[in-house]
């Protein structure tokens, strides 16, 4: 609830905030084909990388911080070397702008989807330029991408929540009816979150599909906007268009807290992976929020 850093990013408007895997760490991911990695607790710019053909709409870090993967407007992958900030290797193959990428818990492998309605799984250390796999179910695009051990979940303008089991080689799918900008697995991994266009979260359970909350009050109409689950599963956030970030208590579904983070489209959401700590991108700043009792370093008590 209290606002502890804002971080006047430098790259257009931010198309993406992400934290890294422990949560010390975020990226950005510039309108101005940039990507920046941050302390955002510090306030504090690390590195600038520079090598996308043009915007960038979503980014990743893999799990031990050595290696990023992003997404954009170019259709193109890039696997970005922390350290060095080079490009690694880059990967084309999709037919349109790229929304969403991730790696997979060694990361071994990206995963990105894109409007060309194709979700393509890269293998990150083969000298091969074309993907491992090519998933194309979907008959809209994909818009948000996700991954757990042995999962891939996708959201896509179809209206339709894809889950694909790597272990059992299936595909679940469940209908949401209005596109789909973003998804999400709860922490323990027996339930998805869903955002789309009416202006409602659904929460659904992982294996049967049912319907077990859903969640209205903000806006979502237009723009891809990102939904969360805090770090405890207790509550279910998402992003609005109306400047405000919500939050909903998962089990009753009662709004819990209405937070005006700043004017216009809240672009980018993302829930710190053990903190209750929130990244939020609007326009071309991005903040971070704690909770009523955190005490910022260095504060008089």
């Amino acid at each position: 609830r209290q606002r502890v850093q804002s971080l006047q990013c430098g790259q257009g408007a931010v198309r993406a905030a992400r934290f890294n895997a422990d949560g010390n760490y975020c990226l950005t991911c510039g309108s101005d084909k940039t990507l920046k990695l941050w302390n955002p607790h510090k306030g504090t710019a690390l590195r600038t990388y520079q090598g996308h053909g043009y915007e960038v709409l979503d980014a990743a870090g893999s799990f031990d911080n050595s290696q990023i993967c992003s997404g954009g407007a170019d259709k193109a992958v890039a696997l970005w070397d922390v350290s060095t900030g080079q490009v690694v290797r880059k990967y084309r193959g999709h037919a349109g702008k790229i929304n969403c990428v991730q790696f997979n818990e060694e990361a071994t492998v990206i995963v990105s989807g894109s409007i060309d309605s194709t979700v393509r799984c890269w293998d990150c250390r083969s000298r091969r330029s074309d993907p491992i796999q090519v998933l194309d179910e979907a008959k809209d695009g994909i818009s948000s991408v996700k991954l757990s051990a042995h999962e891939i979940l996708t959201g896509s303008v179809d209206g339709r929540v894809r889950r694909y089991d790597l272990r059992t080689g299936q595909l679940c799918s469940d209908y949401i009816g209005s596109p789909i900008t973003s998804v999400c697995f709860s922490k323990d991994g027996q339930c998805v979150l869903a955002a789309s266009l009416d202006s409602t979260l659904r929460l659904l359970d992982k294996d049967t599909g049912e319907l077990l909350g859903e969640y209205t009050g903000h806006r979502s109409t237009t723009y891809r906007l990102d939904c969360v689950l805090n770090e405890l599963d207790t509550h279910v956030g998402c992003a609005s268009e109306d400047g405000h970030v919500y939050f909903w208590d998962l089990l009753e579904g009662s709004l819990a807290l209405s937070l005006p983070v700043g004017q216009g489209v809240v672009q980018s959401l993302a829930f710190h992976p053990s903190l209750p700590c929130l990244l939020v991108a609007t326009q071309g700043r991005v903040t971070l929020w704690r909770e009523d009792t955190f005490q910022p370093e260095g504060d008089p008590d």
